[in-house]
C-alpha cells in the first residue's frame, strides 16, 4: 500500500461500498460467487458436515459451536490467503466480507444491514451496550433476579462506573407453575416511573425456560404511549439461546435491542457475535471503542465528522480481529437459511419434547424446565435423586453423552438436543438417566 492511501486503493479496486449497495446487495454477488444452489436433504446429512466425534452423543453443542462445512472452508480460506499476503488479502477482502456478513445477518433476522453492529460474543455485546446507554438523573435499569453473570455484572460495573440505579425483580414465583401471564404481568408491576431501560434474557440458561417475549414488549408499548420520548422505556434483550432456535423476524419481536453470540445455536465461527438496534433506539447509546469502519475512517482523515453515520457502526468495535472468523459467519446464516428457520425451530422442539416427556416419567428425575414449548426452546434442565449435577455429568460423560452443569448458585443438569442430534441419541440418553442411582 506505499504511496497509495486507503480511501484511493478502495476507490481503484472498486471496494468503497455505499449504505444502498450495503442494503441491497446479495451478499455473494458482493464476492463474485453465485447464489447458493444448496438444497437440505437430511438431518444425518447434515450431522456429517461438523467434525463432531461420531462415537459421542453431543448435548452440549450450544455451549461453543463446532464448524461446519461451509464455516470450516470459508475460515481456511481467509486464513490461507491472510497468511500469504496479510496486508494485500485484508485491504482486498475487508469491506466486501464485513458486508456480505452484515447482509446475511439482516437477511436471517428481516433488517437492515444498519441496524446492526459486529461484535465477538454475547458477553462484549452485553458490556458494550449496558455500559453506554444514555441515562438522566433519576432513571433505573430495571433486570431481574433470573439474569446470567454476563448481564448482571454488565450491570454492575455500569452503576459502580456511574452511579448508574440498577433494580432486580423476580418474574414468577415458582417454575412449576409458572405462565405467559404471569411473567408479563410481573415485569409490568415491576415497571416504575424511572425505569428507562429494561435488560432481560429470552431463554435463561439456569432452568430452559423461555420468556414470552413479544407480549413483554406489547406491555411494555402500552406504557410507552404515556411518556415522552425521553423516558420512553428501552427494551433489552439477551437472545443468545433464542437466536438459531426460534423462528421469528426482529422487526416483528418489539423489542429495541438484540444482543446474541453467533457461536452457539447458529453454528458461526467461534468468537462471532452481534448486536441489533432499532433505529429508533440506537441513538441512547454512546459508543466507547472506535471503529474501523471504512466510511468512518475516510471522514476522519479528511478532518470531517462522522457523527451522522449510523448508530451501529461506530458500535462495531475497532482494531484488528481475527478476521478469518468473522469473514466466514456469513456462511453460518445461509446454511441456516437453506435448512429453513422453520424446519430448524421444528427439529429442536421435537427432540426437546421428546427429551421432556421421557424424563417425567422416570421416578428419580425432577424436571426444573416447563414441558411447554411456549415457555422453552432447546435447553433442558432437571436433577437426579440422591446425585448431585455434577456427578450426573460425570456419568453421562463415562458413557459417552455430554451434558453440562448450569453455571448458577442453584445447579441443574443441562441437556439441550440441537439440530446434530437424532431421535436415536435421546433416547440412548434417556435409557442411560433410567440407569442411573445414587448407589
Amino acid at each position: 500500500m506505499s504511496g497509495m492511501g486507503r480511501r484511493d486503493f478502495l476507490v481503484r479496486t472498486g471496494l468503497t461500498l455505499s449504505a444502498a449497495l450495503l442494503a441491497n446487495a446479495n451478499p455473494r454477488a458482493l464476492a463474485g460467487q453465485p447464489s447458493p444452489q444448496g438444497a437440505f436433504t437430511s438431518w444425518a446429512d447434515l450431522r456429517s458436515q461438523f467434525p463432531l466425534s461420531p462415537q459421542l452423543i453431543h448435548l452440549a453443542a450450544f455451549f461453543l459451536a463446532s464448524h461446519p462445512t461451509p464455516v470450516h472452508e470459508a475460515i481456511e480460506r481467509h486464513r490461507a490467503g491472510l497468511d500469504a499476503d496479510p496486508i494485500g488479502y485484508w485491504f482486498e477482502h475487508e469491506e466486501k466480507q464485513e458486508a456480505m456478513v452484515l447482509r446475511a445477518a439482516a437477511d436471517y433476522l428481516g433488517a437492515n444491514p444498519t441496524d446492526i453492529a459486529l461484535t465477538d460474543s454475547t458477553t462484549m455485546g452485553l458490556g458494550l451496550l449496558y455500559g453506554v446507554l444514555r441515562l438522566r438523573s433519576g432513571q433505573e435499569i430495571l433486570t431481574t433476579t433470573h439474569d446470567h453473570y454476563s448481564t448482571e455484572t454488565s450491570l454492575r460495573l455500569r452503576a459502580e462506573r456511574t452511579g448508574a440505579t440498577v433494580r432486580h425483580i423476580p418474574l414468577y414465583r415458582a417454575l412449576k407453575t409458572v405462565s405467559r401471564d404471569e411473567i408479563v404481568e410481573s415485569l409490568r408491576k415491576g415497571i416504575s416511573p424511572a425505569t428507562r431501560i429494561v435488560a432481560v434474557t429470552w431463554v435463561h440458561s439456569s432452568t430452559g425456560l423461555k420468556l414470552p417475549i413479544h407480549e413483554m414488549a406489547l406491555a411494555i408499548q402500552v406504557i410507552n404511549r404515556s411518556r415522552d420520548e425521553q423516558d420512553r422505556i428501552i427494551f433489552c434483550v439477551d437472545g443468545v439461546h433464542a437466536l438459531g432456535v426460534e423462528d421469528f423476524r426482529v422487526s416483528e419481536l418489539g423489542c429495541d435491542f438484540l444482543i446474541a453470540g453467533t457461536h452457539k445455536w447458529m453454528f458461526g465461527p467461534r468468537g462471532t457475535g452481534l448486536v441489533w438496534g432499532h433505529p429508533q433506539a440506537w441513538p441512547i447509546a454512546q459508543p466507547t471503542i472506535p471503529t474501523f469502519n471504512s466510511q468512518a475512517y475516510d471522514l476522519w482523515m479528511e478532518n470531517k465528522s462522522s457523527k451522522d453515520l449510523p448508530t451501529s457502526i461506530h458500535m462495531t468495535p475497532g482494531g484488528f480481529h481475527s478476521f478469518e472468523h468473522r469473514w466466514a459467519l456469513d456462511e453460518a446464516f445461509t446454511l441456516h437459511q437453506i435448512i429453513g428457520k422453520s424446519r430448524v425451530t421444528q427439529r429442536i422442539y421435537e427432540l426437546n419434547q421428546q427429551l421432556k416427556q421421557g424424563l417425567v416419567t422416570i421416578p428419580h428425575v425432577t424436571l426444573h424446565t416447563p414441558q411447554s414449548q411456549d415457555l422453552s426452546a432447546g435447553i433442558v434442565c432437571f436433577e437426579v435423586a440422591g446425585l448431585t449435577p455434577r456427578t450426573v455429568v460425570e456419568k453421562f460423560r463415562q458413557r459417552r453423552i455430554i451434558g453440562s452443569v448450569t453455571p448458577y448458585t442453584t445447579k441443574y443438569v443441562r441437556l439441550a438436543p440441537s439440530l446434530i442430534n437424532s431421535p436415536k441419541e435421546i433416547e440412548a440418553t434417556l435409557e442411560e438417566v433410567r440407569r442411573l442411582r445414587s448407589s
